[in-house]
């Protein structure tokens, strides 16, 4: 799919500080509608952190995130409120490494909650959208389930459903198999696969090295809260520039000019 002309997202010399803690030292890039973005990079590069900034669960120290031009930080130089970034944050859907589904609701009703609360649309139209959700996911057949009853793989096949109902302009994955067995982490990417293939915008921090090659539009490499290497994956997995995406790659098994 062609991408806009206009980012959907764009970040702008982006930083963020704990204390003394610098994890993020400037970032900037561009996602266009359309498109998918893979951030790869050992633990402690800054990727979870970047995600949550421009989600903002988390507020930057310095540099802004803009969503279709507009800011998630300011607005006529002040810092924007909570009801702005909640207005905003509408229309970025997160999906966590866990799950955090309602326990005492089924299936069904964990998919139609924020559409009913949030987006203020009546039960019977919650209730459409959540099951169309839950057919995009392949679970309709445990919308009456408790997530007890579920597989690791299905709850977060529902917090994927859970995330489009709210009809997101752009889908953001915080490492979403990172606690899946082999089996289970398989079924959760052929959904992504599958978003990815309907046009879907996404952004996505991941350890799973074949899934960013074969899915992504673009691939950034993170490396001590700084992008170290970016470009299309053929390129990032198939002749890195810089010795520290060598040594990552190497690391993760993916051998060079082949699929993982």
């Amino acid at each position: 799919m062609a991408a806009a002309a206009t980012p959907c997202i764009r970040v702008v010399d982006l930083h963020k500080r704990f204390d003394e803690l610098e994890v993020l030292k400037g970032v900037s890039f561009e996602v266009h509608r359309g498109t998918v973005l893979s951030m790869i990079g050992a633990s402690g590069s800054g990727k979870s952190t970047l995600l949550r900034c421009i989600n903002r669960l988390e507020a930057p120290t310095a540099g802004d995130v803009l969503f279709e031009g507009q800011s998630l930080v300011q607005a006529n130089g002040r810092a924007l409120g909570y009801n702005e970034i909640n207005r905003l944050r509408r229309d970025l859907g997160m999906v966590f490494q866990q799950f955090n589904l309602w326990p005492h609701m089924t299936v069904l009703q964990n998919v139609m909650e924020a559409p009913r609360h949030v987006r203020n649309m009546d039960k019977a139209k919650a209730r459409e959208v959540a099951e169309a959700c839950l057919r995009r996911v392949h679970l309709w057949d445990k919308a009456g389930a408790y997530p007890a009853r579920l597989s690791g793989g299905q709850q977060q096949r529902v917090a994927i459903a859970r995330a489009l109902a709210m009809q997101p302009k752009v889908m953001l994955f915080d490492e979403p198999t990172s606690s899946l067995d082999p089996e289970l982490t398989e079924e959760v990417l052929a959904v992504m696969r599958e978003l990815a293939r309907d046009g879907t915008t996404m952004i996505v921090v991941t350890h799973e090295m074949g899934f960013a090659r074969e899915v992504s539009d673009h691939v950034m490499f993170l490396h001590n809260g700084l992008v170290e290497e970016q470009g299309p994956p053929e390129r990032v997995f198939g002749a890195p520039q810089s010795e520290r995406l060598r040594q990552f790659l190497s690391r993760t098994n993916v051998q060079q000019g082949s699929r993982a």
